[in-house]
């Protein structure tokens, strides 16, 4: 071990470590990890485009776009070189694309950079990953094997999740993931709430759910990125981030297959749940690419309560 190396990081458990103990089969866990090793290029990317490192205000619209296709240029060449990979589908795509020869044994879905209109703000921003066993467009929640999340805020964490719970590392100074949540379970109930969406555009359930929560004395967090308000959902363990059904806009705003399946796969490993108010996310057939959804996921308790006032609108 390499002189300065913090007692912690001797100790720690590293991702491929952690999933070889788990039994993620081997070129799941492969595939894994090198996503994982993505997020420090997207990481790089995201700091060399924001200017005010340098000094100078960061001139967004054209600025942003940049950095949306340069972390969907870097996941899907690297995914091109994997090995594993037979097709890719990003959010900032219009079609599936093939990447593989046509043998290899997974199908990726990308958020590449989930909420980049925050970078200028310095908030926390993210990348969201699926990965299939079967080609993406398929009906049923069987084809989803793994999901994982990458966060770039004051530390790089990611969560993973493959069928064995789901679980959170941090990129230390060292370079290497470390396991900083293992087995991360959500309680039935938590105490904080997310909302999307103006208030003026939601249906009458909605508003007497969040009404709910107002008079039980939930704690209102929301940042307007998913990705780290859904993460503070799951590793304070629990509460609930929605972005409902408005009224001029019934299917919301957050897209089925690159947002919210990967996501629903994560939180049920925890322990929680995640619907559009009906059915589980899980359940519903993406019938395109761009397909939008309403979404409550997060514990037991709320998500549960949503669909009551829901049905009784």
């Amino acid at each position: 071990m390499a002189e300065g190396i913090s007692d912690y990081t001797k100790f720690a458990i590293d991702l491929r470590r952690h999933m070889w103990k788990a039994g993620v089969e081997i070129e799941l866990r492969r595939l894994i990890w090198q996503i994982a090793v993505m997020g420090k290029y997207i990481s790089a990317k995201i700091h060399e485009s924001n200017r005010k490192l340098a000094g100078f205000k960061n001139i967004y619209g054209e600025e942003q776009l940049t950095l949306d296709r340069s972390a969907d240029e870097i996941l899907k060449n690297h995914l091109e070189d994997s090995g594993f990979v037979r097709e890719y589908a990003s959010e900032e795509r219009e079609a599936i694309i093939q990447i593989g020869q046509g043998g290899e044994k997974y199908f990726v879905t990308a958020d590449p950079l989930d909420g980049s209109s925050l970078v200028d703000t310095n908030l926390a921003i993210g990348t969201i990953i699926g990965i299939h066993k079967e080609p993406i467009l398929t009906e049923g929640r069987e084809t989803l094997v793994a999901a994982m999340y990458i966060m770039y805020g004051p530390l790089i964490t990611m969560v993973y999740a493959a069928g064995k719970g789901a679980h959170e590392f941090v990129l230390n100074r060292e370079g290497e993931y470390v396991l900083s949540e293992d087995n991360i379970r959500l309680k039935e109930r938590g105490d904080i709430y997310s909302l999307g969406g103006l208030r003026s555009e939601w249906t009458p359930g909605h508003l007497k759910f969040v009404e709910y929560l107002e008079k039980e004395s939930y704690k209102l967090r929301y940042s307007g990125g998913f990705v780290p308000d859904f993460n503070q959902v799951l590793i304070k363990r629990g509460g609930i981030f929605t972005y409902p059904a408005l009224k001029e806009n019934p299917r919301g705003k957050l897209r089925l297959l690159f947002e919210l399946q990967p996501m629903a796969f994560i939180i049920e490993q925890a322990g929680g749940m995640a619907t559009d108010g009906k059915q589980d996310i899980l359940s519903i057939k993406v019938e395109n690419l761009n397909q939008r959804c309403p979404v409550y996921i997060g514990s037991r308790f709320e998500v549960e309560k949503a669909k009551e006032f829901l049905a009784a609108a």
